[in-house]
This record gives structure tokens, sequence and C-alpha cells, in this order.
């Protein structure tokens, strides 16, 4: 899931309206449509209590009685009188979302801009991802929500690990435990021992999580994105993180890619997109989940999340974690799989 930045104009020309989220989703998507996309950016927020505001950001300038008639159309003449117009001197938009972008924690992962260089402690995974190239520099729920839900991955597997079962037995029979590895050596080492997972990032946008993944799990990740310039920032941001070696991108719509078929099945699958395409997408992302893989699933709204779990039904909800009224959904495949076609 991505976004592309406005190019920089003399003024920018914005249109505001509140609505109900029906009416809100039909006039972006009708705006959507009308414009090209270099003309005219959309944003739809939730703003609460039912209401939802949409936003447009025109490039030149606009015929406001024009744009009122398009949002009436798309929804009622309620709404295209609560349409307002404004006009914003130009700015460094990128400089001014940075100076107000801080870093943000996520379990063990800190994402953060270049201004925030260093800002991880040592025993935290930085992440360097620059505001206003594509969706998600880890400030969004489902994106916060995905990065806990990896950390709490990283967690079990450490759990798992012999020297660290063999620790807690000891201390539970008062001896002195044995000495154990610690941090990213512990997780190197179980990854040695159990074989280095196999991780896709569907619909990578800028590229966080599969960067994330690379840098906990040292397994090699395949990130896709439908977006062309996604797929450049992504590649630009596991250069940057010194990931590359780790993260290959694919552009690819949905799982078609000749990539994603050749590297199923996967052990773990990220799948931050929205809920339609997360239900369309049911049945082929469970042919290509290995026995005992996990997909995480996110862009979802608390009240989607049964919807989108029910398209789901060979996995079992390991765990859900609800985010700035975001919830992502952790299911896990079960071990023995009977009757699957081969993906």
């Amino acid at each position: 899931m991505n976004y592309q930045a406005l190019p920089h104009a003399a003024d920018t020309r914005i249109g505001t309206l509140t609505a109900d989220e029906q009416s809100a989703r039909r006039v972006a998507d009708r705006f959507a449509e009308a414009f090209f996309a270099d003309e005219v950016a959309v944003s739809l927020v939730d703003a609460g209590h039912g209401q939802w505001r949409v936003t447009f950001y025109f490039r030149s300038n606009v015929n406001a009685a024009a744009v009122r008639a398009l949002a009436m159309s798309a929804a009622s003449a309620a709404a295209g009188k609560a349409l307002r117009f404004e006009r914003v001197a130009a700015k460094d938009w990128v400089a001014e979302s940075l100076l107000r972008l801080k870093p943000i924690a996520a379990g063990r992962f800190v994402v953060h801009g270049a201004h925030d260089r260093g800002c991880a402690l040592p025993n935290r995974i930085g992440i360097e991802i620059e505001a206003a190239q594509a969706f998600g520099t880890g400030h969004h729920g489902s994106t916060r929500g995905c990065l806990l839900a990896l950390d709490a991955i990283c967690k079990s597997l450490v759990a798992r690990h012999p020297a660290v079962r063999a620790k807690r037995a000891s201390k539970d029979r008062g001896r002195n435990p044995p000495r154990t590895l610690r941090g990213s050596a512990r997780r190197a080492e179980h990854l040695r021992v159990t074989g280095a997972p196999r991780i896709l990032d569907l619909g990578t946008g800028s590229g966080v999580l599969a960067i994330a993944a690379a840098k906990s799990l040292r397994g090699r990740v395949l990130a896709s994105d439908i977006d062309a310039q996604a797929v450049r920032i992504a590649r630009d941001n596991a250069r940057l993180n010194r990931s590359a070696p780790l993260v290959r991108v694919c552009r690819a719509n949905g799982l078609a890619a000749a990539d994603i078929r050749a590297g199923a099945p996967f052990d773990l699958i990220f799948a931050n997109i929205l809920l339609a395409p997360l239900q369309k997408l049911g049945a082929p992302l469970t042919r290509i989940v290995a026995p005992r893989g996990r997909v995480i699933l996110s862009g979802l709204l608390n009240a989607q999340a049964s919807a989108a779990r029910a398209f789901y039904p060979r996995f079992t909800l390991e765990r859900r974690i609800a985010v700035d009224g975001w919830t992502t959904l952790v299911l896990t495949r079960a071990a023995v799989v009977r009757n699957e076609p081969r993906p």
C-alpha cells in the first residue's frame, strides 16, 4: 500500500469536507477517478464519532463550483455545501514533515528519519525511513501493529531456543544457569539450527516491514508492490539500512509474479493492505503459506477485523493487536496440511 507525494507548486489549493464514512469514501473515489494523479491528491482520515475528513490537494487553480458539483453528485447536496476551500503558500513539505515526524518505537524496532539517525539504543533495531516517499513510515497504526507482531514472533523464536530453555530450567531448579547467547547472536544461532525463514512482504510500500524482518530474523525477504515508485523506494531503503543482500524487491500485482511463485511456500507473510484485497487474497495466500507458517494481516479498521478473519478458515488466530483504531491479526497455519492444491 503506498501513496505518491504531490509535486511542488507555487501554491496549493486545498478542499476539505467532513461527512459520514460511506459518503466520504464515495467522494474520495469519485475525485480519484475524475482527476489525474498529478493534478490532485486525496486524503481520507477518520475524524472520530462516525465522521471522516476528506482533503483534496490541487496542484493548480481549480473551478470551485465544478468541484462542489462533483462532491454533490458523489454523495449529497449536504456534502457539496460542506466543502471548504483554502489556498496554502508553497513550502518545502518534506522538510516540514521531517521536523514534526519523531522516531516511533514498536517493540524492539525504532523507525526514524535521517534527522534522528543514531537515536536507537544498542539493544534496539533502528530502521531509517524518510517521510513523503511511500506508505510505511512506521507511524501509521497498521504499520506499527505489524512491527509489534514481528517483535512478538522474534521473542517466541528466541524463547524456543535450547539454550534459553536450559537457562529457565536451571533457574527453576535453583542452579547457576549455563552461559547463553545474547541478543542478535541468539537469534542468529536459533536460525542457524532451524533454518532461515522464507518471508514475503506483500504491498511493501517503503519496505519498512521487509527491512525489519531481514534485520531481526536474518532471513531472505521477497518484497512486492504494484507501484513502480514504491519498488524503487523500497530498494533504496533496503540499501540505506544495509539490508539489500537479504531483501529482494519486485513489482507485482497481487500474487501473480514469477518471483512469488518461485519463493513459495513462505513461513511468514506480511499483508498490510486493505480489507477488500485481503478478502480477495484469502484463498491464494493460503496456498503459499508453509505448514506452521504465519500470515500478518493489517490495514484493517477495528470493526473490519472479523470480516477479514473469515476468509482465512485454515488458520488459527495467534494474536490480535489494536493500535490507534487499526487492527493487526497474526494467523498461524496448521502443522499438517491435507488435500491442499500446490501453489
